[in-house]
Protein backbone atom coordinates (compact mmCIF):
# COMPACT_ATOMS: atom_id res chain seq x y z
CA UNK A 1 0.00 0.00 0.00
CA UNK A 2 1.24 3.65 -1.24
CA UNK A 3 0.55 6.25 1.46
CA UNK A 4 1.29 9.73 0.72
CA UNK A 5 1.47 11.86 3.61
CA UNK A 6 0.98 15.98 3.96
CA UNK A 7 -2.04 18.92 3.52
CA UNK A 8 -4.51 19.19 0.67
CA UNK A 9 -3.69 22.51 -0.54
CA UNK A 10 0.05 22.30 -1.32
CA UNK A 11 1.32 22.92 -4.16
CA UNK A 12 3.90 20.32 -4.51
CA UNK A 13 1.36 17.88 -2.95
CA UNK A 14 -0.90 18.79 -6.03
CA UNK A 15 2.76 18.06 -8.12
CA UNK A 16 2.79 14.44 -6.67
CA UNK A 17 -1.03 13.73 -6.56
CA UNK A 18 -0.51 14.62 -10.63
CA UNK A 19 2.38 12.72 -11.31
CA UNK A 20 0.80 9.88 -9.22
CA UNK A 21 -2.44 10.18 -11.31
CA UNK A 22 -0.56 10.11 -14.67
CA UNK A 23 1.26 7.05 -13.74
CA UNK A 24 -1.86 5.06 -12.81
CA UNK A 25 -0.47 4.57 -9.19
CA UNK A 26 -3.06 3.84 -6.45
CA UNK A 27 -2.43 5.84 -3.22
CA UNK A 28 -3.70 6.42 -0.08
CA UNK A 29 -3.63 10.28 0.77
CA UNK A 30 -3.47 11.08 4.81
CA UNK A 31 -4.20 14.44 5.11
CA UNK A 32 -1.99 15.85 8.25
CA UNK A 33 -4.86 18.63 8.97
CA UNK A 34 -7.46 15.75 9.18
CA UNK A 35 -5.96 12.85 10.77
CA UNK A 36 -2.75 14.20 12.46
CA UNK A 37 -0.19 11.57 12.91
CA UNK A 38 0.71 9.48 15.08
CA UNK A 39 4.33 9.35 17.12
CA UNK A 40 5.17 5.90 15.81
CA UNK A 41 4.79 6.89 12.36
CA UNK A 42 6.56 10.37 13.08
CA UNK A 43 9.34 8.36 14.58
CA UNK A 44 9.34 6.01 10.95
CA UNK A 45 9.88 9.20 9.35
CA UNK A 46 12.93 10.37 11.36
CA UNK A 47 14.33 6.98 11.39
CA UNK A 48 14.01 6.83 7.60
CA UNK A 49 14.99 9.90 6.60
CA UNK A 50 16.54 11.76 9.52
CA UNK A 51 15.02 14.56 11.32
CA UNK A 52 16.65 17.63 8.70
CA UNK A 53 14.85 15.82 5.96
CA UNK A 54 11.62 15.60 7.79
CA UNK A 55 11.56 18.76 9.30
CA UNK A 56 10.99 21.93 6.42
CA UNK A 57 13.07 24.40 7.32
CA UNK A 58 12.79 26.30 4.22
CA UNK A 59 8.83 26.76 4.66
CA UNK A 60 6.67 29.13 5.85
CA UNK A 61 5.81 27.64 9.19
CA UNK A 62 9.38 27.02 9.93
CA UNK A 63 10.32 30.98 9.49
CA UNK A 64 7.06 31.86 11.12
CA UNK A 65 8.42 30.32 14.41
CA UNK A 66 10.00 31.68 17.06
CA UNK A 67 13.96 32.17 16.97
CA UNK A 68 14.08 30.76 20.65
CA UNK A 69 11.66 27.67 18.88
CA UNK A 70 14.48 27.70 15.65
CA UNK A 71 17.62 27.54 17.65
CA UNK A 72 16.67 25.26 20.55
CA UNK A 73 15.52 22.37 17.28
CA UNK A 74 19.48 20.93 17.70
CA UNK A 75 18.72 17.18 17.29
CA UNK A 76 15.87 14.62 16.75
CA UNK A 77 14.30 14.94 19.86
CA UNK A 78 14.13 18.49 20.28
CA UNK A 79 12.85 18.33 16.31
CA UNK A 80 9.93 15.63 17.03
CA UNK A 81 8.77 18.53 19.65
CA UNK A 82 8.57 21.00 17.63
CA UNK A 83 6.91 18.54 14.30
CA UNK A 84 3.84 17.33 16.78
CA UNK A 85 3.21 20.97 17.64
CA UNK A 86 3.34 22.00 13.99
CA UNK A 87 2.20 19.26 11.80
CA UNK A 88 2.56 21.42 8.45
CA UNK A 89 6.28 21.86 9.14
CA UNK A 90 6.71 18.23 7.65
CA UNK A 91 8.33 18.40 4.21
CA UNK A 92 5.29 17.61 1.96
CA UNK A 93 5.14 14.96 0.50
CA UNK A 94 5.89 12.13 2.19
CA UNK A 95 5.31 8.77 0.48
CA UNK A 96 5.89 5.65 2.27
CA UNK A 97 5.77 2.23 0.31
CA UNK A 98 6.20 -0.46 2.17
CA UNK A 99 9.61 -0.27 4.58
CA UNK A 100 10.37 2.35 1.95
CA UNK A 101 9.94 6.13 2.84
CA UNK A 102 10.91 9.28 0.65
CA UNK A 103 10.51 13.41 1.13
CA UNK A 104 9.82 15.20 -1.32
CA UNK A 105 8.55 15.66 -5.06
CA UNK A 106 10.94 15.39 -8.21
CA UNK A 107 9.99 13.70 -11.47
CA UNK A 108 13.36 11.81 -11.37
CA UNK A 109 12.89 10.95 -7.37
CA UNK A 110 9.41 9.41 -8.58
CA UNK A 111 10.32 7.04 -11.66
CA UNK A 112 13.67 5.93 -9.26
CA UNK A 113 11.40 5.36 -6.15
CA UNK A 114 8.47 3.46 -8.16
CA UNK A 115 9.92 1.35 -10.19
CA UNK A 116 11.78 -0.56 -7.28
Amino acid sequence: MITIYGIKNCETMKKAFKWLDEHHIDYHFHNYKVEGITDDQLQIFLNSLGWKNVLNQRGTTWRKLDEVVRKSVIDEQTAMAVIQQNLSIIKRPIITKGNKVLAGFSSELYQHFFEN
